[in-house]
């Protein structure tokens, strides 16, 4: 390769600045801990539950329905056309024909019917996936969530980091982070504000749009 292919080749310098240095600020050392970040939206508007599409329910629903009318508009038609209606409905007029309204056979398939419909209405106007938790959205068309169960075992992680702690366990629910931990040496007290300390932290870089109350336990491990 001639020196011309050579100077030609070479690589440019670059002209990105060192971060911090284009607006004036110098960048933050590695040691310095992050600031915490409220559990906010962000200016994004309310951050909504995930809601489950719920499709088997819609499904098995759905199917039942269709082989019901489906069943009743072939016997209606039947009976139209001068047949004898099938055995399932005379003997379904007979029974309500003859049965009083507080028989419990009567009152039995009724509150069945009425414990059916409010489970499709509570299922139709309630989210649903609990176990996600919604994150706060880094950009307007972006939505994030985060499984309760990766939740409790991050926490866990770093709950087993506080010095004196021996065992932890952690459940997450959608409103609250419960946490009880097995010390085997130092003070009760002071590991649980360490445990208060870094928990709450973790908490708010779960990054989660609505902060989850935080509730600590420590006990001193079972004598054998």
């Amino acid at each position: 390769m001639s020196d011309e292919d050579a100077e030609r080749t070479r690589r440019l310098p670059t002209l990105d600045k060192p971060p911090g240095e284009a607006d004036g600020t110098t960048p933050p050392d590695a040691d310095t801990p992050a600031t915490d970040t409220p559990a906010t939206d962000d200016g994004h508007g309310r951050v909504r539950r995930f809601r489950s599409a719920r499709r088997v329910p819609a499904a098995l629903v759905a199917l039942v329905l269709l082989a019901a009318a489906g069943l009743l508009l072939y016997d209606v038609a039947a009976t139209r056309a001068h047949r004898p209606a099938m055995a399932w409905r005379r003997w379904l007029a007979r029974e309500l024909a003859t049965r009083h309204l507080d028989n419990p056979w009567v009152l039995g398939p009724a509150a069945f019917a009425v414990v059916l419909g409010i489970w499709l209405v509570v299922s139709a106007v309630t989210p649903g996936l609990r176990q996600v938790l919604p994150m706060r959205p880094a950009a307007p068309d972006i939505r994030a969530g985060l499984d309760r169960a990766a939740a409790a075992l991050v926490l866990r992680d770093r709950a087993m980091e506080v010095s004196g702690v021996q065992s932890v366990r952690v459940a997450v629910s959608r409103r609250k982070a419960t946490v009880r931990a097995v010390s085997h040496f130092r003070e009760l007290d002071e590991v649980r504000a360490d445990l208060d300390t870094s928990l709450g932290a973790g908490l708010r870089q779960l990054g989660l749009a609505h902060a989850l109350r935080l509730t600590v336990r420590v006990r001193r491990p079972k004598k054998r």
